[in-house]
């Protein structure tokens, strides 16, 4: 590996280890309908973004609920000297991104097949903290 490369890995790695996020992959849900509740909670402060997870009634909403929870707690492994309430996280980032579909065939009339593709997806969660500079 090159000296440039190497740095510019090294400055990749350090920029990582301060920023709280977590990741799902694989999750058994499509990409489409998952947007639909990242949608919801993009930008907000965790505390709204948990209550909305939690009253919101789609199958996709407790897994992104579940997510958000454990980039609370990557953040708190990261910061542990200081505290949620003072910190005021919101969801800086999130992204959802299509994974590898299962194929699967769905007999259709007279004799022939329609192929079935089971989707499913990998997100993202990127937490922020808001600089609250009162005057």
């Amino acid at each position: 590996m090159g000296v440039r490369k190497r740095n510019k890995a090294e400055e990749l790695k350090e920029a990582k280890m301060s920023v709280a996020f977590a990741k799902l992959n694989n999750c058994p849900t499509s990409p489409r309908k998952m947007r639909l509740v990242a949608d919801l909670v993009r930008g907000k402060d965790i505390e709204q973004a948990l209550q909305i997870l939690r009253f919101t009634t789609k199958e996709a909403a407790r897994r992104l609920e579940k997510l958000l929870l454990s980039a609370i707690a990557n953040w708190q492994n990261k910061n542990p000297e200081a505290s949620i309430e003072d910190a005021s996280l919101f969801i800086a980032e999130i992204k959802v991104d299509s994974a590898s579909a299962l194929k699967r065939l769905r007999p259709a009339p007279q004799g022939r097949a329609h192929r079935i593709r089971k989707r499913s997806n990998h997100v993202t969660i990127t937490l922020g903290e808001r600089n609250n500079t009162e005057s």
